[in-house]
């Protein structure tokens, strides 16, 4: 585990809350200079810490209205290999998420979609035939609450 101090951890719950602020507005937080704070800034970044920073799209105001979480088995006949399948379920634009997991199914995908007849198009034409993909199962998103995560 890395070493970090109170300082490294507000400016952790500042950028978590949004990841746009300056090295100056970092710094003004906790009273340092902007080198100061550009400096934990990077020193963070090499440790691994932060791995980046994201832009978050508001599916619904481009048009997609529909979040669905699918669990998805491979199949055991033909063993298709798990980069074959990881190559071809990231190919699909409406799949916004690939996750390997452990568990009743293989595969967790998160996939946007305009509408469900949308969704229902993506799900027989693009999802049910690739290489190895077995049973699934769909669960609609209805709401959805970010929570920050721990930092501590």
């Amino acid at each position: 585990m890395i070493e970090l101090d109170d300082i490294d951890h507000l400016f952790l719950r500042a950028l978590a809350e949004d990841a746009t602020q300056s090295a100056g507005a970092l710094g003004r937080l906790c009273g340092l200079s902007q080198p100061a704070a550009w400096r934990r800034i990077r020193r963070l970044e090499k440790l691994g810490v932060l791995k980046g920073r994201r832009l978050d799209l508001n599916p619904e105001k481009l048009g997609f209205g529909v979040t669905v979480f699918l669990g998805v088995k491979l199949a055991t006949k033909g063993r298709v290999s798990l980069d074959d399948f990881e190559r071809a379920v990231t190919a699909i634009p409406e799949v916004q998420t690939v996750e390997h997991v452990l568990g009743l199914y293989d595969y967790r995908l998160k996939v946007v979609a305009r509408d469900i007849p949308d969704f229902e198009r993506v799900l027989r034409r693009r999802v049910m035939t690739l290489p190895g993909a077995g049973d699934v199962e769909a669960n609609v998103l209805l709401s959805e609450e970010r929570l920050p995560g721990p930092i501590e």
